[in-house]
């Protein structure tokens, strides 16, 4: 794969995106009003989703030769809370192709991300312009992306960004149970220069640091984001690894495992607070807590048992209040309360998704919103602060019972991509998500958040 087989472009309407929010009808449309489609809904024959423009402040897509799986959002220097349009956001993604030597690392800078919901104002220049005028704005409207590889050895099952100083790190975990350290300081320069792109295409880029002492392939990857460099990996064994940096620029990986899981670990998180504080969660249907200043056969602190019914496949720590969010093959996502962890009952539980969930993730700037993705290619967006309106009026007709079986606390449902994998939201760029599947990437923020 080379960087002519990655595109990015505007979502057009045809697509099968949709909002539950959304009731607006056109009236120049056909003589039947608009319904609010919900997931699970049968399709009439000949029937299409369309998606709704007007539920999305901005909305585009992005799509590479081979699907990334993973990624992350790159932070960058241009400024925390943007809320100006055009934006720019910076990512790394990793791919999965079908034979293992032709699969990359990918670090993109989409930019030119213009609202894809115009203002009144706009519509009103815009009549008044000739046609050739608004062929050019438009033109100069389309939102670029600009991609530097890296080669990877094995498809990437899971790639985690940390700058650190003034340099940007990725870790990445390979299938073939290696997790490498990649510097990204070249290819990000790449994707600002075009002179430097053609020079950096024909260099090898290798790993600084590579571990292989797993003994299987993993997916769990977290970089602490309070302790500066230390890392956690964990595998499909049960093994938990932690990472120390070294002055020489390499790392200290403790041959150690953390001792507590007895079968594959999914997923891994930081206490955003605590430096020493690791959560997991694995196929063995618990989600630990362990102070990483302890030896790895007494650092589990608290264990809850059966946290879901089947395999726990992700975990999001909330950023300011001791909370985390979890979702399963069960399709459910619990928020638990760490103050009363150990009664092993989640606060709340949501059962929304009808398939595996695959990806959760906190707000960075509203201590009361997530969202969570899955296999049953929707995004939902939740405000745990949302209580059920008495007053509010009722649904339309056609979808009263639907809707009203619908938890309050759900603001959006997002749809069009298939076997969603990852999403996460950028801390700089306020109500902004990115998300992966396997038919490619979106961007885009709702009116919602």
């Amino acid at each position: 794969m080379n960087a002519d087989d990655i595109e990015m472009d505007l979502v057009e309407p045809e697509d099968a995106e949709s909002d539950m929010d959304s009731d607006a009808e056109d009236d120049n449309d056909e003589l039947k009003p608009k319904e609010v489609y919900l997931p699970g809904n049968k399709l009439a024959e000949n029937e299409e989703l369309v998606c709704d423009e007007s539920a999305y402040v901005m909305l585009h897509q992005a799509s590479t030769g081979a699907p990334c799986l993973s990624f992350d959002v790159i932070p960058d220097e241009l400024g925390t809370e943007r809320q100006s349009f055009p934006i720019t956001a910076y990512i790394v993604a990793g791919t999965q192709a079908s034979r293992t030597h032709v699969n990359n690392l990918i670090v993109m800078k989409m930019s030119n991300l213009h609202k894809t919901q115009d203002d009144d104002d706009d519509d009103d220049e815009e009549l008044e312009d000739d046609q050739d005028d608004v062929a050019n704005r438009e033109e100069l409207k389309k939102p670029q992306m600009t991609c530097a590889l890296i080669k990877h050895q094995g498809c990437v099952n899971r790639v985690r960004a940390r700058r650190l100083g003034n340099t940007v790190y990725a870790a990445s975990w390979s299938e073939l149970g290696r997790v490498n350290i990649w510097n990204l300081t070249q290819p990000l320069q790449a994707v600002e220069d075009a002179q430097l792109l053609k020079q950096y295409e024909q260099n090898e880029a290798r790993p600084v640091f590579t571990f292989g002492g797993h003994q299987q392939e993993g997916f769990a990857l977290d970089w602490s984001p309070s302790a500066e460099g230390v890392l956690a990996t964990g595998d499909c064994r049960r093994d938990i690894h932690v990472w120390s940096p070294l002055q020489d620029g390499t790392w200290k990986v403790d041959q150690r495992p953390l001792a507590g899981h007895t079968q594959s670990v999914e997923d891994l998180q930081w206490s955003p607070n605590e430096r020493s504080v690791l959560a997991s969660c694995s196929v063995d249907k618990t989600i630990r807590i362990w102070d990483c200043r302890a030896a790895p056969q007494k650092a589990c602190m608290i264990t809850c048992q059966d946290a879901h019914e089947s395999d726990v496949n992700v975990i999001s720590w909330n950023r300011t209040e001791p909370f985390i969010a979890s979702g399963g093959d069960d399709g459910c996502l619990h928020i638990w309360d760490l103050r009363q962890f150990q009664g092993g009952k989640p606060i709340a539980t949501f059962k929304h998704h009808t398939d595996h969930i695959t990806t959760v993730d906190w707000s960075p700037s509203e201590a009361t919103v997530l969202a969570s993705g899955g296999d049953d290619d929707q995004i939902a967006l939740w405000d745990l602060a949302v209580e059920k309106d008495t007053d509010q009026a009722q649904a339309p007709a056609q979808n009263e019972d639907e809707l009203s079986k619908l938890p309050p606390q759900l603001l959006f449902i997002h749809q069009g991509q298939k076997e969603i994998k990852e999403l996460h939201w950028h801390a700089q760029l306020p109500g902004v998500l990115l998300s992966t599947a396997h038919s490619g990437f979106n961007i885009f923020r709702t009116i919602s958040v």
